[in-house]
């Protein structure tokens, strides 16, 4: 999905995509909006990690071949930036 999504540019991953970006590709459903927003607040997250949670949800959601970011993708993504500072 990200072959055909990056095709013709100079970003060939989710990792790279830009600001202008991850508005366009990983806007999440209204249920992982509120999740990320409930998360960025009992997690203390910030800016950077809250994009780089869109981009692994981003993810998530491609390897389900789903075209939306939702809930569920949100909240395992979530899950991996908690235990990555747990362990970081």
């Amino acid at each position: 999905m990200q072959l055909r999504r990056f095709a013709g540019r100079t970003t060939f991953c989710n990792a790279q995509m830009s600001s202008r970006d991850i508005r366009k590709f990983c806007q999440p459903d209204a249920a992982g909006e509120k999740l990320l927003e409930n998360a960025m607040t009992r997690l203390g997250l910030s800016a950077r990690a809250y994009t780089r949670i869109l981009k692994v949800a981003r993810t998530i959601a491609d390897l389900a071949d789903e075209e939306k970011v939702s809930g569920p993708h949100i909240a395992e993504a979530v899950q991996y930036r908690a235990l990555d500072r747990k362990l970081g």
